[in-house]
């Protein structure tokens, strides 16, 4: 059993260098791609890590905010992660975008609900935020299960939205109103 616990800015770097070994997987190995990187940039950009780092000191419902939870293994390490953040859009502070990742040795195993169910209670009752929003790859049809369970409707897709590795993927949005 794994627990789940808010990360603080002091465990960052920690956290990245989890995040850049998730990210490692996108593309390879018979893994689908998960994030729209190609296999040999499938590192978190410094630019955005910086970003992700101060978004972790923004009060919620500034511009910029960002809150993450780490599930983590019997043994301390990261199992797998969640993170809610802020519109860019001005008027869009009742709604959020979600992030997420399981680590390939916790996949299949329910982790992903867990972390979902944890993110949706805390937008819901500490931040009073009204909807989750997400983009996931629409190839990614794992992922788009797990949200459909969890009760994400589909909103639309974008076709040919990236073009990586010589391939085309469209991108898939989602939301949930909370209730």
């Amino acid at each position: 059993m794994t627990s789940i616990e808010q990360l603080t800015p002091a465990d960052f770097d920690h956290f990245l260098a989890y995040l850049n070994d998730h990210l490692s997987d996108n593309g390879r190995d018979g893994t689908g791609y998960f994030q729209p990187l190609s296999r040999d940039d499938a590192r978190f950009p410094a630019d955005k890590a910086d970003a992700f780092r101060a978004g972790l000191r923004i009060d919620v419902g500034a511009p910029g905010w960002r809150r993450v939870w780490v599930a983590r293994d019997a043994a301390g390490g990261i199992a797998g992660h969640i993170d809610l953040r802020g519109h860019a859009e001005r008027y869009a502070a009742h709604r959020c975008l979600l992030g997420m990742g399981v680590d390939r040795g916790q996949r299949k195993a329910g982790l992903g609900g867990r972390l979902i169910a944890h993110a949706q209670s805390w937008a819901r009752e500490s931040a009073r935020l009204e909807w989750i929003d997400l983009q996931v790859l629409s190839s990614n049809a794992a992922a788009i299960n797990l949200y459909l369970r969890n009760g994400f409707q589909k909103t639309g897709e974008v076709d040919g939205m990236f073009h990586i590795d010589g391939q085309r993927f469209s991108y898939t949005g989602m939301s949930k109103r909370l209730g």
